[in-house]
């Protein structure tokens, strides 16, 4: 009977280990992002490694409103397609019709960018996406809430599964996610590529070719203004290929400040109305401009900076001409540069259906 007993046991403990199930898993499949040939590789960080799978959920989130605390706003609310992924109002509206008090920037080329928020306060993208959710005036939600509300979808358990290679929503993964998805945004396409390739020794495929051919006497003229110290003197905060220097500036629009942008973060008064200088590709299309939305057209950013600089303690000493009030460019040499701008437009990247909503 014990021998009997003992292999009773046994056959009992080898029949529930063999019956129990394994562990869900899943392989992503590593996703290759299309990077211009003029551009630098992108650093992807080594925790958050791009996968197909990834970038769908990361879609998927991005126009998810289940974001917000009464599910009616998402990121694609205050970033929209048609917008170059920016917000046509000058402030964009949160629960309940809350409003900020800066301009959505435009979400372009991210992956090349060293910080975020027009103050700089995160340091990565995955860090910049955890904020909206939970701040008052944006989404208002929780991420535990969010969360359930996501747990309760298959299709969202799913995903994530196969995003991250085992069961679980979180909001790390989903900041993951999204940022894989932004990574992918990139815009490229443009005249501007056009003429910048080159100038500076690319070779041009055929296609470029005849868009070299349409540039317009005009064009050029408005680009050497934009380079010129002389002229324009745009190149020191706006050049390459992102057309965007990694660095904060005072570019001359108030006296006093009422938003002290990256010196509110920092508290050194060195700092003070200092904001992250913007991206300017698609600027056609990511009106009102300025980290508060105050100019409505580009011929007011363009007067801005031809006559409109005003002195403070923390102005960027490379406004050349700020003790003049700016560049003082005449009315032809302001339509030149305009016509120059209207250059940085790629319809390709806002039409994109990999970046609609799926």
């Amino acid at each position: 009977m014990k021998y009997a007993l003992l292999i009773f046991v046994a056959l009992s403990l080898s029949f529930f280990f063999g019956c129990k199930k394994d562990k869900i898993s899943y392989t992503p499949t590593p996703y290759t992002l299309e990077i211009p040939s003029h551009f630098p590789q992108m650093i992807i960080p080594g925790d958050n490694p791009m996968t197909k799978e990834g970038v769908a959920l990361g879609r998927m989130l991005f126009y998810e409103t289940q974001l917000s605390r009464d599910n009616s706003i998402s990121c694609a609310s205050c970033h929209a397609p048609q917008n170059a992924f920016s917000d046509s109002n000058q402030f964009s509206e949160g629960v309940n019709g809350t409003l900020g008090n800066r301009q959505s920037m435009a979400l372009i080329n991210l992956g090349w960018n060293s910080f975020f928020f027009w103050d700089g306060r995160a340091k990565t993208l995955e860090e910049q996406i955890l904020e909206p959710v939970e701040n008052p005036v944006e989404m208002h939600e929780t991420w535990p809430n969010v969360v359930k509300k996501l747990d309760q979808s298959v299709e969202y358990r799913t995903m994530f599964m196969q995003a991250f290679s085992s069961p679980g929503i979180d909001k790390y993964r989903s900041a993951k996610a999204i940022a894989q998805f932004l990574r992918t945004m990139i815009s490229g396409n443009s005249k501007y590529d056009v003429m910048y390739k080159f100038e500076n020794g690319f070779n041009l495929t055929s296609e470029e070719q005849a868009i070299y051919t349409s540039v317009t006497p005009n064009e050029w003229a408005g680009y050497d203004l934009f380079q010129s110290v002389n002229g324009a003197d745009c190149l020191h905060c706006h050049n390459g290929t992102l057309m965007q220097i990694q660095k904060f500036s005072n570019n001359g629009l108030d006296s006093e400040f009422a938003d002290l942008g990256r010196g509110d973060v920092t508290g050194n008064p060195s700092e003070y109305g200092k904001f992250k200088v913007p991206t300017i590709r698609n600027i056609a299309y990511t009106a009102p401009y300025m980290h508060d939305g105050r100019f409505s057209t580009l011929d007011e950013v363009i007067n801005h900076y031809s006559n409109g600089i005003v002195q403070s303690p923390t102005l960027d000493p490379l406004i050349e001409f700020s003790f003049q009030g700016g560049v003082q460019l005449d009315a032809f040499e302001k339509q030149l540069l305009k016509e120059f701008l209207l250059t940085l437009s790629d319809e390709s990247f806002m039409n994109n259906t990999d970046f609609k909503q799926p």
